[in-house]
């Protein structure tokens, strides 16, 4: 072709009169390598014109990556009008050039083949999990519109075996000729700091070709990213050519998802196919071992480019739109969508579930509508036909039924909607809807929140089958699937509240506003460096010179009698198991279910109390789980006790002989947001790391205080966020949390066998990282926590009781009662008893950590005196009680959260209250009990 010989001649030109060598301090290179160039190239006034689209992969102004990195972009062009003559395509080339980007020019019959023959109908196809032998029989395999059929014929497959062969000789030819131009940009001696970054599925061959010997880049670093599904094994291996698409992926350094589910279908075919084992490697990242080499795997995302949008939203047309949309459909809520009108993007699921809700919820008929967009772009004809068609029946369906008012349906040739006629519409809705059945990573509902900012915020409902769904935690979660819950939800997502769409909507901003294409990039080649580093490291590891360093296996000639081996195992064995059996049994037969009758007797005949409460599922119950709910939006954060455990906790904290807690690992603000009318109540936050006593009548303000456990929180910090940065970067759904003294990672909504993996790496990375600093880690289910080694909460409850017993004309105390439902809590449980132990002991009264005023300075410790001239009180009463049955330092427990609603009010009122306490969250009955 001619673009071909173009470069052929420079590469002669190159030979006969080499350049001199690239001065040192010339950044590297990288090349962004895709089949569609991301610039828009037309002819105005007989003069050709580029400018960059909105690809993630276009070049952004202020771009770090085009500051640190001499980037050039490689790839087809589709000109308007299409380019006929040479001297167009020297022009072409020109204007590009000027924009760091080569233009490839193909054959239109090679380009004809490859992109809308077999990408568009074998692989895209392929790659959703759609089988061949469906395609072959549904009608969705043909792509050609010029033999006039009816609509009758429309119906019917024009899939045809044998041009596979054809469609794999040009997709082979396509992948050769963007490996002959790459080649000719690279220098032999400038490919070892060369990174080749190579896009989607259209170009999967390249990294084999740009890895053969003699090739001027066969030791540039590569990467390739795949932007769409990888199918099942099962599917894969339907692919005649999957074994040479997969070795041509395999060639890369590194290997790119937008999501774990894709990426471990990659690990399986290559397994089942090809025979490769995998390993995880140091940092968390996964390696195939492929040639001798480990070829990373890796899992990240990109969001939008704020600057782009900032800037789009500023044209008048936006807000035009946006008005233009609000007035046609009046007073109207909003539920928008636009997507491709292809069977896989879930359309007719989506109009189905709207019509069930207009007819389950009539309510709605006078007050929503539905803006569907669908997009045309020709690029597979014949399922584009069917799916249209079949919306057009559903819609026209519809609007007989409930009247044309309840939908606003348009087809729009092309492959995307204008960018301004896209933020007017999202700026104008109160919920956008995706429900594909499979789809790669949309970065449209990412552009509906940071289109929200300064707005009403919206609701998405997002298919568990995108992408997205596992980056956004604000998404309601559906399967479209499932008509009814569906319904549901849309019905949830209109009748939300502002309080919790803020909330929704605070979660995916961090990440939506601050994730574009320039830390994605960053991200993916600090995991490239990182598995260079690593595969380094193992191999140093693996020549060194003592091989049972750091192993219990005796070395060689050194042998255990083989029956004394046996024996011996089998009996320790058997001790352990018999005494771990028998101290379970003892504890399960001690550990008995609160009598509620003691403990209003033991309360009433005691003069001097501490009543320790848990907040987070102890005071305030838990909800329940949704069906798709994602789960880090369960629990208890921003709810409230029911008000009958608020006042409960008024009149415990009223009486003079009562000191009361509340003890939580949540934040001071949502603490006090629920707990801070009740004037007299102490509160202990992160953990009981920041505490407040409870407040006199003179006090106007909550005074704070902190214990001072030895750690440079800010240095902790310093060293611990770029180490969580990386692994939020690679891990969809998770978040790091701050609170005063901890530090937490959150991938509760990772995909579960990912976030483990993640979290397991992360830990050993951290203790790495910080073992100059006195921290401990703590890892529950779906959270990894850096905490001062020396915080629990049972340093509070020591406190609270030492301080009673350390003040001068107070009673010693007889009392104790404390509750709790997780694994933090056993720490208050057993500090307890520590305390009654060392009661009437005077070194026990200087054992608590310095405490730390909110002016900085410390407080001056009470006088230890008091505290051994107090007689031991007997009777004592200590009431520890887990929250549900479990193992547990506790010595009884309760069924539930309800249980403990049920024993407050008890004390305090004599009897239980008539039903229980109703297990209301405090949001509908706010009247003022505190007066």
């Amino acid at each position: 072709m001619d673009c071909t010989d173009d470069v052929k001649i420079d590469l002669q030109n190159v030979v006969l009169a080499p350049p001199p060598p690239p001065p040192k301090t010339l950044a590297p290179r990288i090349l962004f390598i895709c089949f569609h160039l991301p610039v828009v190239v037309v002819k105005v006034q007989g003069k050709w014109q580029a400018t960059w689209s909105e690809s993630l992969l276009a070049s952004k102004e202020g771009s770090n990556i085009v500051a640190s990195y001499r980037a050039h972009w490689i790839g087809t062009v589709t000109p308007h009008p299409p380019i006929l003559k040479e001297d167009d395509r020297q022009a072409v080339r020109a204007i590009l050039a000027e924009m760091n980007c080569t233009p490839i020019f193909l054959n239109p019959s090679t380009r004809q083949a490859h992109y809308y023959g077999f990408c568009k109908q074998v692989l895209w196809p392929a790659f959703h999990n759609i089988d061949l032998l469906d395609l072959s029989t549904s009608g969705g395999g043909g792509n050609h519109s010029n033999h006039g059929a009816s609509a009758n014929k429309e119906a019917t497959s024009e899939w045809d075996q044998s041009r596979l062969d054809h469609w794999w000789q040009a997709y082979r030819q396509v992948n050769q000729e963007f490996s002959t131009v790459v080649q000719d940009l690279v220098d032999s001696r400038d490919g070892p700091q060369t990174y080749l970054w190579i896009h989607d599925y259209h170009l999967s061959l390249l990294p084999m070709y740009l890895s053969r010997e003699g090739a001027s880049t066969k030791l540039s670093r590569k990467v390739f990213f795949l932007h769409i599904p990888f199918p099942t094994s099962q599917i894969f291996r339907e692919l005649e050519c999957g074994e040479d698409i997969l070795q041509g992926m395999l060639h890369a350094d590194v290997v790119g998802f937008h999501a774990f589910d894709h990426a471990r279908h990659f690990l399986n075919a290559s397994k089942r196919i090809m025979g490769l084992n995998y390993e995880s490697l140091v940092g968390g990242l996964i390696g195939v071992n492929y040639m001798g080499r480990t070829v990373l795997v890796s899992m990240s995302n990109v969001s939008i480019e704020p600057k782009m949008i900032d800037a789009a939203l500023k044209l008048p047309s936006v807000e035009e739109g946006c008005q233009l949309l609000k007035r046609t459909h009046g007073d109207r809520s909003i539920i928008c969508g636009v997507e491709i009108g292809q069977r896989l993007n879930g359309s007719s699921l989506k109009l189905l579930a709207f019509e069930r809700l207009l007819q389950d919820y009539p309510s709605w008929q006078q007050k929503v509508v539905m803006i569907l967009r669908i997009l045309v772009p020709g690029s597979r004809k014949r399922d584009e036909q069917i799916t249209t068609r079949e919306l057009r029946l559903i819609v026209q369906r519809i609007q007989e039924k409930y009247g044309p008012a309840v939908i606003d349906y348009k087809e729009v040739a092309g492959s995307t909607l204008p960018m301004d006629q896209r933020l007017a519409l999202w700026k104008a809705s109160d919920v956008l809807m995706l429900t594909p059945i499979r789809e790669g990573l949309n970065h449209w509902p990412m552009e509906y929140i940071y289109s929200k900012q300064d707005s009403a915020p919206g609701v998405i409902i997002a298919s568990e089958f995108s992408a997205v769904c596992s980056i956004l935690n604000g998404a309601l979660r559906v399967n479209p699937f499932d008509i009814q819950m569906t319904v549901t939800i849309m019905d949830k997502a209109l009748s939300m509240d502002k309080e919790e769409k803020e909330g929704r909507f605070y979660r995916d901003t961090e990440f939506v506003s601050n994730s574009p294409s320039d830390r994605w990039v960053k991200n993916v080649l600090r995991d490239l460096n990182d598995a260079y580093t690593a595969s380094s490291s193992a191999s140093k590891t693996s020549h060194g010179n003592s091989p049972h360093t750091g192993s219990l296996t005796p070395p060689p000639g050194v042998r255990t009698p083989k029956g004394h081996r046996r024996t011996a195992s089998r009996i320790r064995r058997e001790e352990v198991q018999g005494t771990a059996a028998f101290l379970l049994k003892e504890s399960h037969n001690s550990f008995t279910h609160l009598n509620p009758k003691v403990l209003k007797q033991a309360y009433d005949a005691t003069s001097r109390r501490v009543i320790i409460l848990d907040f987070n599922g102890t005071i305030v119950l838990k909800e329940p789980p949704g069906k798709y709910l994602k789960r880090e939006i369960l629990g208890t954060s921003g709810n409230k006790p029911p008000p009958q455990v608020l006042e409960a906790l008024a009149l415990l904290c009223r009486d003079p002989k009562n000191t009361v807690y509340v003890v939580s690992g949540d934040s001071s603000e949502n603490v006090l947001s629920a707990l801070g009318p009740i004037h007299n109540i102490g509160l202990a936050v992160s953990n009981g790391a920041k505490f407040s006593p409870p407040m006199q009548d003179k006090d106007e303000e909550r005074r704070w205080q902190t214990f001072d456990l030895g750690v440079d929180w800010d240095a902790v910090k310093r060293v611990a966020l770029p180490v969580l940065s990386k692994y939020t970067a690679r891990s969809n759904g998770s978040f790091v949390k701050l609170t005063t003294f901890s530090i937490g990672w959150s991938y509760y909504s990772c995909d579960p066998e990912w976030g483990s993996l993640q979290a397991s790496h992360l830990v050993l990375e951290l203790e790495a990282e910080l073992k100059a600093f006195d921290v401990r880690f703590v890892t529950l289910k779906g959270i990894v926590e850096i905490v001062p080694r020396k915080l629990n909460k049972g340093l509070i409850v020591k406190k609270v009781m030492r301080d009673i017993c350390k003040t001068p004309g107070e009673p010693p105390i007889d009392f104790c009662l404390c509750f709790g439902d997780d694994i933090s809590d056993e720490k208050m449980f057993t500090s307890v008893f520590s305390f009654i132990a060392e009661m009437g002991d005077a070194s026990a009264a200087h054992l608590d950590p310095p405490v730390v005023n909110e002016d900085g300075t410390l407080e001056d410790p009470k006088p230890a005196e008091a505290m051994t001239q107090k007689p031991v009180p007997d009777p004592m009463y200590a009431f520890t009680c887990a929250v549900g049955k479990k193992p547990s330092h506790a010595s009884m427990y309760v069924t539930d959260a309800q249980e403990v609603a049920n024993a407050l009010v008890l004390l305090v009122k004599g009897e239980f209250p008539h039903g229980g306490v109703h297990a209301a969250w405090g949001r509908e009955n706010r009247q003022n009990i505190f007066s």
